[in-house]
C-alpha cells in the first residue's frame, strides 16, 4: 500500500477534475472528439477520474486497470467493426491510458498508444490539460483514419460527451 498515492488520492478527489475540466472545455472535447469521428468509423470516449477512493483506491488498482473497467462499464467494445477507444486519464496520479477493442489494437499497437499517452501526459505536465487532450484525441483519430477510413454515411455508434468521474 503506498501511502502517498492514497493520501494524494483523498486530497484530489472528484472535485478536481471538475475544477480542470470545466464544462465548457468539455464541450471543446465533445466537439474536437465528433470532428475526429467525422474522419473515420471508429469511436473514441474520453473520460476523465479525479481519483480513486474506496476499494479500488486501497487495493493500489493502477490506472491501466481502472481504464479496463470503464471500457467494459462504457462497452467501448461494443462496435461494429471492433475500433472502439477510450482515452482515460486519472488525474490524482496524471496517468493516461488508452485501451482500444482488438480491431484498432491489432494495427496500432501498444507502442503506438503509449507514444500518445506519454504526450498526453508531457502536456498535462505543462498544465496544458485542453491541449493534451484534444492533441490526444487528433492522434487517435489519425490512426483510425489510417486503419479505419470513413465507409458511407457516419454512424455514431457511442455518445460524444466526455465523462467526468
Amino acid at each position: 500500500m503506498n501511502i502517498e498515492r492514497i493520501t494524494r488520492h483523498l486530497l484530489q478527489h472528484h472535485w478536481r477534475a471538475r475544477r480542470v475540466f470545466p464544462q465548457d472545455m468539455l464541450d471543446r472535447i465533445e466537439r474536437a472528439i465528433k470532428q475526429g469521428e467525422a474522419t473515420h468509423s471508429g469511436q473514441v470516449r474520453f473520460v476523465v477520474e479525479g481519483a480513486l477512493d474506496g476499494r479500488p483506491l486501497f487495493r493500489n488498482q493502477h490506472a491501466r486497470a481502472r481504464a479496463l473497467d470503464v471500457f467494459s462499464h462504457l462497452r467501448i467494445w461494443d462496435t461494429a467493426h471492433n475500433n472502439g477507444v477510450l482515452i482515460y486519464l486519472l488525474l490524482a496520479d496524471r496517468d493516461v491510458e488508452i485501451i482500444a477493442d482488438r480491431g484498432i489494437d491489432a494495427k496500432v499497437g501498444a507502442a503506438g498508444w503509449e507514444n500518445i499517452c506519454r504526450a498526453m501526459e508531457a502536456e498535462f505536465g505543462a498544465g496544458q490539460f485542453e491541449r493534451g487532450v484534444i492533441d490526444g484525441i487528433a492522434a487517435v483519430s489519425r490512426e483510425l483514419a489510417k486503419h479505419f477510413p470513413p465507409q458511407g454515411p457516419h454512424r455514431n455508434e457511442l455518445p460524444d460527451a466526455p465523462v467526468v468521474m
